[in-house]
């Protein structure tokens, strides 16, 4: 039996704390620009990731939760940690995770619209970093609140706020070494970083991608030439760049050629999927910004999610040696330099693939050609152990209860290293991890917002299933 929490006093506290309290508090984080490490080289000199740890770690304190201790931690040359702990009713610990850092401002912002100044239009909070992750850290205070008001048992509470996870969370590792003790071994893994098919119901995340990442140099030339003298007797690095990327990716499809970049999809999985995209129907691919008539890769919604969550893609996200427009001169340029980006199945070893990856790309260069290709980053994904069945109903009696629909599951494109450390730490633990990133959301690039109604449904669901925790057998 369910703890009897109360949902119409829940949500009646929620609807109350976000409207008066968290909206008001999330509009000065938003205004805070407290980039990630990665995009803030200064970060320590500039002052603004203290600025959102007081902020956040001020609105805690009032809350004034009983049995709840606040610290700040900052070990030298990292970035802080906020570590809340709340006694609990149960001998059991749940750990929760949110981060307060985020990504940088990015171009495209809508009139009226501004990375660094809260805009409220209709349902929507718009703004860097109200939804990846400012309102992480409040929706779990809040959840914890509405038990204790209403006397309702719980386990030990430990919630965990990082501030460097837009740069790979960097500096987490270190913190949960240091905090070994402290966090214990969680029964239950609350992660409030993820995303949802669409603002109408709970959706779980069921596995994160990684990611293989580096730089693929070209050179042929020490230093430019004419086109007029050189084109036709020296080869183009673009054009051997060109061959390379042919060597791991079909052109035509976009697949992926390596096969340890490739594992086998769980039957489990794909069935998951295949529900997920019967309900989400061509909003999986219309959720884009697309320009004109542009189209997805392919017509089936179920194989789009898949190519999405559970097998291999490359972008090239950066480019060097070839000038922009304005300076663009009749030049055979001496290199081309390309930041690859290729996302890894959750289940890929991330590192024997980017081994497999240098060894095709710098393999018999053509023309002799200098190639070398530089390995930046090999992070494994992470993979959900099935849920047992306590969590699960909670989970399908928590969307029923807020959103009045069914929960569903669903897979990630993206990675949350966290998540893929807590899993070979705490292989027993089952995991939640949810979120609010949807469609259109944004998150890493312009106009990203934070959806309110659905943003306060999630606080009570997550209340409602740490409620379940505390009495599952």
């Amino acid at each position: 039996m369910i703890n009897l929490l109360n949902s119409e006093k829940t949500r009646t506290l929620c609807e109350q704390v976000w409207e008066n309290d968290i909206i008001p508090t999330l509009n000065t984080f938003i205004s805070i620009p407290n980039k990630s490490p990665a995009f803030d080289a200064d970060w320590q000199k500039n002052g603004h990731i203290d600025a959102a740890v007081k902020l956040v770690s001020e609105w805690v304190k009032g809350q004034k939760i009983s049995g709840l201790e606040l610290r700040v931690l900052q070990l030298p040359k990292r970035t802080p940690v906020i570590l809340i702990e709340i006694q609990g009713t149960i001998d059991r610990t749940v750990l929760m995770y949110g981060h307060i850092d985020k990504q940088p401002e990015m171009e495209g912002w809508l009139d009226g619209l501004s990375p660094w100044q809260a805009v409220l239009r209709g349902d929507k909070l718009y703004g860097r970093g109200g939804a990846d992750d400012g309102y992480a850290i409040f929706s779990s205070i809040l959840a914890v609140k509405a038990l204790k008001e209403q006397n309702i048992a719980h386990s030990r509470m430990v919630i965990l706020i990082e501030s460097s996870e837009e740069s790979g969370s960097i500096d987490l590792p270190y913190y949960i070494d240091e905090l070994e003790k402290e966090i214990g071994t969680p029964e239950l893994i609350i992660c409030l970083d993820s995303g949802c098919g669409n603002y109408e119901q709970l959706w779980h995340t069921t596995s994160l991608r990684g990611m293989v990442a580096g730089v693929l140099r070209v050179e042929t030339l020490t230093e430019g030439v004419h086109s007029g003298y050189g084109s036709g007797i020296m080869p183009s690095s673009f054009r051997i760049i060109r061959q390379l990327l042919s060597r791991i990716e079909n052109k035509n499809t976009g697949e992926i050629l390596l096969s340890k970049f490739h594992v086998t999809i769980p039957e489990e999985r794909i069935k998951e999927t295949r529900k997920a995209a019967s309900v989400l129907g061509d909003e999986v691919y219309k959720a884009f910004p697309c320009i004109g008539n542009a189209e997805p890769v392919n017509d089936n919604m179920g194989e789009l999610l898949l190519n999405r969550t559970w097998r291999p893609a490359l972008e090239i996200i950066g480019c060097d040696g070839i000038p922009s427009l304005k300076n663009a001169g009749n030049v055979l340029r001496p290199y081309t330099s390309l930041t690859l980006s290729l996302r890894t199945p959750p289940t890929c070893d991330a590192k024997k693939a980017a081994l497999q990856l240098k060894h095709i790309l710098e393999a018999d260069p053509p023309y002799q050609a200098k190639v070398t290709f530089t390995v930046d980053k090999a992070s494994d994904g992470w993979h959900a152990p099935l849920l047992k069945d306590w969590l699960k109903k909670a989970i399908d009696e928590a969307s029923q209860d807020y959103f009045s629909k069914e929960a569903l599951a669903i897979a990630e494109g993206g990675s949350i290293p966290f998540m893929a450390m807590l899993g070979k730490k705490f292989p027993k633990a089952q995991f939640l991890i949810t979120g609010i990133l949807g469609p259109h959301s944004n998150a890493h690039g312009p106009n990203e917002f934070l959806h309110i109604p659905a943003v306060k449904r999630l606080t009570c669901c997550i209340s409602h299933v740490i409620a379940a925790e505390a009495v599952h057998e």
